[in-house]
């Protein structure tokens, strides 16, 4: 037979035990989670980072420096010409005795607009088969340091694959102003002129 001392006292008192551990508990508020709309793409954000990361990782392909050159004179003759360039070839480029293909002028450009133009159109003679072209790009009295548009031209031709040969043109021509320039053949023109040569061979 079960007595009142044969009760457990812990056991009695275990709901007034309960509460007092849980005095001053406060319950926790459920959070309501909120479905976000999902995006069928990438955000504006996104599509302008990886607007600017393509554009940084473009490689420029033009390969003229505006960096230091060794300024000239504005009335210098200057010239060029690769090894492999016959002199009678470039004799006749000296004196004006080529028939001039195509004229740049840069007067009034600046030297970050002429390192774009001489670039893109050498490129474009050589590809549209153009064999001597003129630069114009003046004498430079005025300009501060003087000559310094010929000082940059006179520079960036030799580093230009395609540019065989240079010279300051003949007065009638504008003199030290300007440039004579021998272009090689583009493979295309090569190409014509190997299958020119080869009709009518029986190989």
């Amino acid at each position: 037979m079960k007595t009142m001392q044969d009760e457990d006292p812990v056991q009695d008192d275990e709901p007034g035990l309960f509460e007092q551990e849980m005095q001053g508990v406060v319950p926790i508020k459920q959070q309501t989670v909120i479905d976000q709309p999902r995006r069928d793409g990438p955000t504006e954000n996104q599509l302008k980072n990886r607007i600017a990361a393509t554009q940084a990782n473009e490689q420029d392909e033009n390969i003229l420096s505006v960096e230091y050159v060794d300024m000239l004179d504005p009335y210098d003759v200057i010239f060029f010409k690769r090894d492999g360039v016959q002199e009678g070839v470039y004799r006749k480029l000296r004196l004006g005795k080529y028939e001039i293909d195509a004229v740049l002028d840069l007067h009034r450009k600046t030297i970050k607009e002429a390192r774009e133009e001489v670039f893109d159109f050498v490129r474009d003679c050589v590809d549209s088969g153009l064999r001597t072209v003129m630069i114009l790009h003046g004498k430079g009295e005025r300009s501060k340091p003087p000559a310094v548009l010929k000082s940059y031209v006179a520079k960036w031709l030799p580093d230009l694959h395609h540019v065989l040969a240079y010279h300051s043109a003949q007065q009638y021509h504008g003199g030290a102003g300007a440039l004579y320039v021998l272009l090689r053949k583009s493979d295309r023109k090569k190409q014509e002129n190997r299958e020119r040569h080869m009709k009518g061979r029986v190989i």
